[in-house]
């Protein structure tokens, strides 16, 4: 069930939220988790006995990390095994077996190729396994914690604003907000206003920059320009920036709705003037949880120069590897983890003297080719694509104008200003504007604006529009 759906729009949502704030006071959070499950659920029910399955495993594993005294490291280490072990038979033992095949040359020979499994992705599988890891991991580290719940540590994993796409919620940071909280009008308004924003990112702008991006690279390469192939890029580059922050946004807008406050994920990563702080503003609970429960535990940049380099090629491995089972999501995070490095060797002193317009356009580029491998999923057609892009290959006769309409053209500069930090800067003008003088005319205008945000979302909606999500493959 999308957020970006009218059954969650106006089934789903309005329900759990009578339900929620009727309830009295000790049963709000079994409110939450029953309908978080059924939230699941409305994915496949086969899906939901795997969650749940996954749930009670590591509560058993963290209740003996808290109660033993010898063996806490021995559960935490047999805990985070099982928890690997869930991605890889999910999600990775057919790519396993596929290039198992290839490099020992069994492909051709039948008889001996090692047979593949199909099995089909739970949904959410990379998010709930990361939640799960985390709790074991800050269990472990806090003895002090107090005791764990069953019904706590099932809400924290099944939270349904935050369970398929996240963002990845540290069990630390949550558990005392599902302990305790305060619901408020104040925040509960927050949390529409912010919904209604992301659902205007997801359906209007994401939406449209993936259908100019899917129609541009649909074509053959042969029969489009290198204008073209920067459109397409560009477009999807745009696309999944305000798909996933967008879904962020509304996670987040939710979970306020309930008086919960869950870390941001987003910060304008496409003003990143080099690649390191592009992966402070990009996908935040991602790189943080990759930073403190692998690259720190691994050493961090705390041994020798060697092993800084070899942990951040691991862990940017890994970040490619999360992400998908194949060789292009791989290439992507190592080649994100090789310019860090380059970086590291003396290319971020650079980008601090020279003009900040060029080390903005310096790492832009970076993150643009990166990508092509995250978009297009063999190797050779994303490198074929990238020679495209610098004018290689037969040009066709496809241009820019081929793809575009005046609509098309409307948002994608609306996405394109958007995305930088130009937007803040207009907004903290008005608030500031606003708290002098006009706060009720403001405040209005701000709410009719919202208004027409949703309405004009759920028009598109209701056409049947083209609606995908990206990080529900992941």
């Amino acid at each position: 069930m999308l957020f970006s759906s009218l059954i969650f729009l106006f089934g789903f949502l309005p329900l759990v939220i009578l339900c929620y704030y009727i309830s009295p006071g000790k049963l709000k959070n079994y409110t939450l988790l029953a309908f978080s499950i059924l939230f699941y659920a409305w994915g496949g029910v086969t899906y939901t006995v795997i969650l749940l399955l996954s749930i009670i495993l590591n509560y058993i594993f963290v209740k003996r990390i808290q109660t033993s005294e010898t063996k806490s490291k021995t559960w935490l280490s047999i805990g985070l095994t099982v928890n690997v072990l869930v991605l890889v038979i999910f999600k990775y033992l057919g790519f396993f077996i596929e290039n198992l095949n290839a490099l020992f040359f069994l492909v051709a020979d039948k008889e001996n190729s090692i047979p593949n499994v199909r099995i089909v992705l739970p949904l959410g599988i990379s998010f709930f396994t990361f939640h799960q890891m985390s709790l074991l991991w800050d269990v472990y580290r806090n003895k002090a914690t107090p005791a764990v719940k069953f019904t706590d540590t099932s809400l924290y994993i099944t939270f349904f604003p935050q369970l398929v796409a996240g963002p990845i919620v540290r069990y630390k940071d949550i558990i005392g907000q599902i302990r305790g909280r305060t619901e408020t009008w104040e925040f509960f308004n927050a949390g529409i206003q912010r919904f209604i924003l992301g659902l205007f990112k997801k359906v209007i702008i994401a939406n449209t920059c993936a259908s100019i991006a899917d129609s541009v690279m649909a074509e053959q390469l042969n029969t489009i320009s290198s204008s073209a192939a920067w459109l397409g890029i560009v477009a999807y580059t745009l696309q999944i920036y305000f798909d996933f922050s967008g879904y962020s946004d509304m996670a987040i807008g939710l979970a306020k709705l309930f008086g919960f406050t869950i870390m941001e994920n987003f910060n304008f990563p496409y003003i990143s003037k080099s690649i390191k702080e592009f992966w402070r503003r990009w996908h935040i609970s991602l790189s943080t949880w990759f930073r403190d429960y692998v690259y720190i535990p691994l050493g961090g940049n705390q041994k020798s120069q060697r092993r800084t380099y070899l942990n951040l090629i691991l862990v940017f491995f890994l970040t490619g590897f999360w992400h998908g089972a194949t060789w292009s999501f791989i290439v992507w995070g190592l080649f994100h983890g090789i310019f860090l490095i380059i970086e590291r060797l003396g290319l971020e002193k650079l980008l601090m003297k020279i003009p900040q317009v060029v080390s903005w356009a310096y790492t832009l580029l970076v993150v643009m080719i990166g990508w092509v491998f995250f978009r297009i999923e063999k190797l050779l057609d994303a490198l074929e694509y990238i020679l495209k892009l610098f004018g290689g290959g037969v040009t066709g006769s496809k241009s820019v104008l081929y793809f575009l309409d005046s609509e098309k053209l409307t948002i994608l500069i609306l996405a394109i200003v958007s995305s930088t930090i130009l937007v803040v800067k207009i907004k903290e003008v008005l608030d500031n504007i606003a708290l002098n003088r006009f706060a009720g005319f403001y405040g209005l205008v701000k709410n009719i604006v919202l208004v027409f945000m949703f309405v004009y979302s759920v028009v598109i909606l209701n056409a049947g529009s083209y609606n995908p999500f990206i990080y529900f493959r992941f």
